[in-house]
């Protein structure tokens, strides 16, 4: 089993001062034996954080911290496997008069793809996504 790391996970320990390289070894840590990934969608979310920065300087240490991450972990495409499932979850979920925000449902149909849980601090949504394992951060 394997962990997919969510956007709130790294955005967390920007805030605290980490790197993504301590932020990585934390989850080593905390999760031990446990492979990881993110999904590019989440590169997706970060990237919009760091275009939201609101001064230089923090969108150039958000910037470094992108770039860090980009480098020391593994990114998962969306696949056609995965794309199709995050249509099927959709389909279902909304015929029940559940939505789901698209970015959390791609990154939850990474993780069931791979056969790997959620790790975020972002419950709420994570938790309509059926058959999902979700870690809390």
């Amino acid at each position: 089993m394997g962990l997919v790391l969510d956007s709130t996970v790294f955005i967390t320990a920007e805030r605290r001062g980490l790197s993504a390289r301590q932020t990585l070894e934390q989850i080593a840590a905390r999760f031990p034996g446990e492979q990881y990934a993110i999904s590019v969608v989440t590169l997706v979310e970060l990237s919009h954080g760091v275009a939201r920065a609101d001064s230089p300087q923090r969108m150039s240490a958000r910037q470094q911290y992108l770039d860090e991450l980009i480098v020391v972990s593994p990114v998962q495409p969306i696949s056609v496997a995965i794309a199709l499932r995050a249509g099927q979850i959709d389909g279902e979920s909304t015929a029940r008069g559940v939505r789901l925000p698209i970015s959390d449902l791609l990154i939850g149909a990474t993780a069931l793809e791979l056969g790997y849980k959620v790790a975020t601090s972002n419950l709420r949504h994570f938790q309509l996504v059926p058959g999902l394992e979700i870690v809390s951060v």
